[in-house]
């Protein structure tokens, strides 16, 4: 296999002279919607991993400040060395697997395993291998995995209707209303607004929790444990480049852009293993995000819309150093509103990975039985359902050949 580096930049003092004239009320609201859809919904999944995990604040803190941070700057890199809209941010499907799993090793373990992780991004970028691993690696089979790390919280959501009907449901007809009235904002922002608001209005949120603080950070010695690495690192890298990175590529390429590919793996990899002392469970690409400030919406002229992943970046690290006042925030919500949130801001998610998996031509039975063993929760030799998902698939992919799995 060749050795590729990252693709020789542009001219970086252009791109910083002409950021001015390219910075509109259009880009600054893309980049402005762009940080939203990652500092709302999925900002809860990460604060829900943490706190079911039993780290203290301060560390979640730190995680804050990490991935928010370390996400912004990739964003501003990437803009400013190749003058598009790639937008920085953190495994968000790798945040809902830490949720089920986090539990089970300490935070050392953790970090070790983030560390691990980051290492992998990096070769991946660095030696070309990212697409013969995608090659080898179903993508329904992955979607399938993915669907079945993200049903529950989706399931979560309606479960939770008949002990809390009122916050709930407002915020289940929030959303609906969104995805059909209101195109401006996400519809996951309008659930949470709407579920702030009653919850507010009920009494149910507790201010005295409210603590304005800067994040600090926390660092964190890793310890490398055999079954961190593979339940956390294995399947934290493949989400991250399957879900974010490899998407974000696709989107760019389909908005007229010629994304660096191997650059943005490197520096993603680069970005995790800095930050993931932090207790950061990495960086990358965000599709959703680089979707909103690649569009032509975001700018008319293609070569300005990175002016839009600059705001968003800026927002971004704003966010990481304001995020210990975040989480006090958070830590007074009722649990059901951020399980609520997080249910619905995940929902597109799991509808297109089930489109994905089950529901595509190839491979139908091995992204299947992929979901139902990552929704299990089963855990063998220590390592969890994800990591077996892809292997089960994986083998039964290969075994079925192609065609076997085709719909009857």
């Amino acid at each position: 296999m060749r050795l590729t580096g990252p693709e020789p930049p542009k001219a970086v003092g252009r791109n910083l002279r002409d950021l001015p004239r390219n910075t509109t009320s259009s880009t600054l609201g893309a980049g402005f919607v762009a940080a939203l859809l990652g500092s709302t919904g999925p900002a809860l999944l990460v604060y829900q991993a943490a706190s079911g995990a039993g780290y203290p604040d301060a560390v979640i803190s730190s995680w804050f400040l990490a991935i928010f941070v370390g996400g912004g700057l990739l964003s501003l890199v990437l803009a400013l060395l190749y003058r598009e809209p790639i937008c920085g941010a953190y495994p968000i499907a790798g945040s809902a697997l830490l949720v089920t799993v986090l539990g089970e090793y300490d935070i050392s373990e953790a970090v070790g395993a983030f560390l691990v992780s980051g290492v992998l991004v990096t070769l991946l970028g660095v030696t070309g291998l990212f697409d013969a691993v995608m090659e080898r690696v179903p993508n329904e089979v992955l979607m399938g995995a993915l669907a079945g790390i993200l049903l529950p919280f989706g399931i979560e959501v309606f479960a939770l209707l008949p002990s809390q009907p009122l916050l709930v449901g407002s915020m289940v007809v929030a959303y609906l209303v969104g995805v059909r009235f209101v195109r401006a904002v996400p519809p996951a922002l309008l659930a949470l607004v709407t579920g702030f608001i009653v919850a507010g209005t009920g009494g149910r949120i507790e201010v005295g929790e409210l603590d304005l603080a800067l994040s600090g950070p926390v660092l964190v010695a890793p310890a490398f444990d055999w079954g961190a690495v593979v339940s956390i690192a294995v399947p934290l890298t493949l989400l991250a480049v399957a879900t974010q990175n490899a998407p974000g590529v696709g989107i760019l390429r389909a908005n007229g852009f010629g994304p660096p590919s191997n650059a943005i793996m490197i520096f993603s990899g680069i970005g995790s293993i800095l930050t993931a002392p932090l207790v950061g469970n990495g960086v990358n690409i965000a599709a959703p995000m680089t979707a909103v400030c690649a569009g032509p919406d975001s700018h008319p002229v293609p070569g300005g819309r990175y002016a839009a992943t600059v705001v968003q970046g800026l927002l971004f690290v704003t966010f990481g150093v304001a995020g210990a006042t975040v989480i006090s925030l958070i830590g007074a919500l009722p649990s059901a509103l951020i399980a609520g949130v997080a249910g619905l801001t995940l929902l597109p998610v799991i509808l297109q990975a089930l489109r994905l998996s089950v529901g595509g031509e190839n491979h139908t039975l091995a992204a299947g039985v992929a979901l139902l063993v990552g929704a299990s929760g089963l855990s063998i030799f220590g390592i969890n359902s994800t990591f077996w998902a892809l292997v089960v698939g994986v083998a039964l992919a290969k075994l079925l050949g192609e065609n076997g799995g085709k719909k009857p």
